[in-house]
């Protein structure tokens, strides 16, 4: 069965990522079939909203590190950066449901989502400052636009997890509400969005979006680049190291950074 099932009726498009024994880990390829559903999706009459959720007990649980290690992404084209640009010119409204873990990239995907809905039990992570790494996702703009430095800097420097309920408190969850009833609640809105005059939800997603559409693109660009950069480090390769050691990594007495990192 694909990594990512879609299903289209009554102007929903449904998007589930389907790895539940991996927590719904993105693999490259799951990158590069998103990509492909959100940009046919953008031009498919047939489809007015997307809804997208998670199979099992978990949305995401970020990058599958096997596969990661395998497939790093490299500073332009890679199958992270083609479904980031999918998002930032997706101009329909996009709802997410969010159940158990949201970890690194996501979390980071639903900042373009319109409407988040999480269970009451949903954590989040932000880690990867844990692994050498910098934010993505065009991540490193609109978190601090969302909920100012001095937050942006406690999760994306100190990378701790945090609930549901703080993630409404920071306006990155739109609603919280029982675990039962997640996927209801999305829907409803789903619903709701599907019943308005299409053209003009289109063209607000649009207007709303206009103002910090191009920091969204230059942000993705550096984060993309700093991103490639990172993974060739010496931090990253003792955290990644660790990681798969199962053991704290040591990031003392590394080898210095080359002049080029």
């Amino acid at each position: 069965m694909s990594d990512v099932i879609t299903e289209t009726s009554g102007g929903i498009l449904r998007v589930e990522l389907n790895r539940p024994s991996q927590k719904n880990a993105m693999t490259a390829g799951m990158y590069t079939s998103l990509a492909g559903i959100f940009k046919e999706a953008d031009k498919d009459e047939a489809v007015r909203v997307v809804l997208w959720h998670g199979a099992g007990d978990a949305f995401c649980a970020g990058n599958d590190i096997g596969d990661f290690s395998k497939n790093p992404p490299g500073p332009d084209d890679s199958p992270q950066s083609a479904l980031i640009d999918a998002f930032i010119a997706f101009e329909k409204p996009i709802v997410a449901a969010v159940q158990g873990v949201a970890i690194g990239g996501g979390t980071t995907m639903l900042t373009h989502c319109d409407f988040v809905y999480a269970g009451e039990s949903a954590k989040f992570k932000l880690p990867f400052i844990d692994l050498g790494l910098v934010p993505e996702f065009a991540s490193s703009f609109s978190i601090p636009m969302r909920v100012g430095h001095l937050r942006a800097a406690e999760m994306l420097l100190l990378g701790e997890p945090f609930t549901a309920a703080r993630a409404a408190e920071l306006g990155l969850v739109t609603r919280v509400v029982p675990d039962g009833d997640l996927l209801a609640a999305a829907t409803a809105t789903a619903h709701k969005l599907v019943a308005k005059p299409a053209r003009a939800l289109r063209a607000s997603k649009q207007l709303i979006k206009q103002a910090w559409i191009g920091q969204l693109r230059e942000a993705a660009k550096l984060e993309s680049r700093e991103f490639s950069e990172r993974l060739r480090s010496a931090e990253a390769i003792e955290a990644f190291t660790a990681f798969r050691e199962k053991r704290a990594p040591n990031f003392t007495n590394l080898p210095k950074p080359l002049a080029a990192e």
